[in-house]
């Protein structure tokens, strides 16, 4: 049964809610939230800080990113080099995650949004996949939006993990290596149908993918900011969005793709 929700802004309104032309906005948009720590540390307080900030801006943007319409939102919120970083500081982060995955839960049924996680669950707390798979078990029967955490991500390691999956395959007869194609690798790695993001949008500023969909992201358009990851506003993503609308897209082509007015 398919669950009851609020469907999104019909295309001409959540265009004029941005500020852009009818058919500019982007299909799917992948962030890097970035600037946490910094963010915590230009105010003299602890890191842990800047991450509970963080967390409290994710939910108005996945909102008003369901509420435009998106296909896909894609969100880097741990990668595999993070557990690199001081073990207080990790297991902040991870109790961060348990408690959003809970308290959130019932505003993505509600914003009719689907939950897709990216990465590798071991080393992941029990908890954190507990929280994980109650969310994509309340939202299976969503249709609307896919909201796809990367937690313990790294797009190398997908692409090996890609790699392998097709390789067994091929070791026990099941798949011929002239089948191997693009498509077929696109539908081995984490994000398989999900649509591939229109753009990237980086905060703090750092010029860098930070290993970040690799596969994904080969014709994003990049837009950084030097705004931090906690003071990113509803404003500011509707400002990332119009520099997306501006951009002329050619794919390899030597004609541009703009918009339609």
């Amino acid at each position: 049964m398919t669950i009851d929700a609020p469907h999104p802004l019909p295309p001409e309104m959540a265009a004029e809610r941005v500020g852009v032309p009818i058919g500019a906005l982007p299909k799917s948009v992948a962030i890097i939230m970035d600037g946490n720590g910094r963010w915590a540390t230009e105010r003299g307080l602890d890191r842990s800080e800047g991450h509970h900030e963080g967390a409290k801006r994710v939910r108005a943007i996945v909102t008003e990113a369901a509420l435009l319409g998106l296909e896909a939102l894609t969100l880097y919120s741990f990668s595999i080099e993070n557990w690199k970083r001081p073990k207080a500081e990790v297991d902040v982060l991870m109790e961060l995650y348990a408690a959003y995955l809970q308290t959130e839960k019932p505003t993505l049924v509600e914003n009719n949004v689907r939950m897709r996680h990216l990465g590798r669950r071991r080393d992941l707390p029990d908890t954190v996949l507990e929280r994980l798979d109650d969310c994509k078990d309340a939202t299976r029967e969503c249709t609307g939006m896919y909201l796809c955490l990367a937690l313990n991500y790294g797009s190398r390691a997908e692409i090996v993990d890609a790699v392998q999956s097709i390789a067994s395959r091929v070791a026990d007869g099941d798949l011929a290596v002239d089948a191997i194609d693009e498509d077929l690798v696109s539908n081995s790695l984490y994000t398989a149908g999900v649509t591939d993001p229109d753009m990237v949008i980086r905060t703090s500023g750092e010029m860098r993918l930070s290993n970040y969909l690799l596969w994904q992201l080969s014709y994003a358009e990049l837009c950084v900011i030097d705004t931090h990851w906690p003071d990113f506003t509803t404003e500011e993503f509707h400002r990332s969005l119009r520099t997306f609308g501006q951009r002329g897209r050619r794919f390899g082509d030597v004609t541009n793709q703009l918009p339609t007015p």
